[in-house]
């Protein structure tokens, strides 16, 4: 098992150019999984993880209800927004920018081929992250992603996340609120979940700005204890 990951951080970049280069990563993997199996071949699979931070962008997942999306096209393009129906599972998300967003594209035999596990070790990485920070973060039952105060009146969502797996390997990951702009978030209903309230990192802390590099480095971290895996540093080809 191939258990080392190439990281690369995109830095600010268009939604649909970082989905094209992820399907293309994606696809490698695939075509060369089916390759090993055809031909009776065992060539090793690569892994990758991107970080990324994206221009404001909303995107629908495979089964999420259009009517979550609560403005027009004329309002998101004031907004200086964009929309994409993608093949994720999930409903409406929101991608900007002060946000860390990052997309595990991994052969899943590599480690192990369980979707429910995977979720919730994304989940416990983003927990263990806000640990660090000195806050209590938890998931809330039925609802992927990450929440705080969970169960009471104040319950709210800092980490959204939505995945898609083909033949054990994974694509789009999750977005971590750390500098958001949490008005952006008025303009849908988040993951189609009426009645519940989003925050970001610097809110929570009360601070103006967190250093989202610092971020990046303790989802590494635990991503990496979590998986048992290496990440390599890879200069990034998109």
């Amino acid at each position: 098992m191939n258990k080392k990951v190439a990281l690369q951080d995109l830095g600010y970049k268009d939604y649909k150019e970082t989905w094209d280069y992820q399907e293309a990563l994606f696809k490698d993997i695939v075509d060369l999984k089916i390759k090993n199996r055809r031909e009776g071949l065992q060539i090793t699979t690569p892994n990758h993880f991107l970080f990324v931070e994206h221009p404001h962008v909303y995107t629908l997942g495979k089964s999420g209800d259009i009517t979550n999306l609560l403005v027009d096209e004329k309002v998101l393009q004031e907004k200086g927004a964009t929309f994409y129906k993608i093949n994720r599972g999930g409903d409406i998300t929101y991608h900007g920018p002060g946000q860390v967003v990052g997309y595990p594209i991994l052969d899943l035999d590599n480690f192990f081929t369980d979707i429910h596990k995977y979720l919730r070790f994304l989940e416990e990485m983003v927990i263990l992250t806000l640990a660090d920070y000195g806050l209590k973060a938890e998931r809330s039952q039925g609802e992927t992603g990450v929440w705080l105060d969970v169960g009471t009146p104040f319950a709210r969502k800092i980490c959204a996340m939505g995945v898609r797996a083909s033949r054990w390997v994974t694509m789009h990951g999750f977005a971590l609120n750390v500098n958001a702009d949490l008005g952006y978030f008025d303009l849908m209903i988040p993951c189609g979940i009426r009645g519940k309230a989003v925050t970001s990192l610097n809110v929570e802390l009360g601070q103006k700005e967190v250093a989202m590099d610092e971020v990046k480095r303790r989802l590494q971290h635990h991503f990496q204890q979590l998986f048992e895996a290496e990440l390599t540093y890879q200069k990034s080809e998109a």
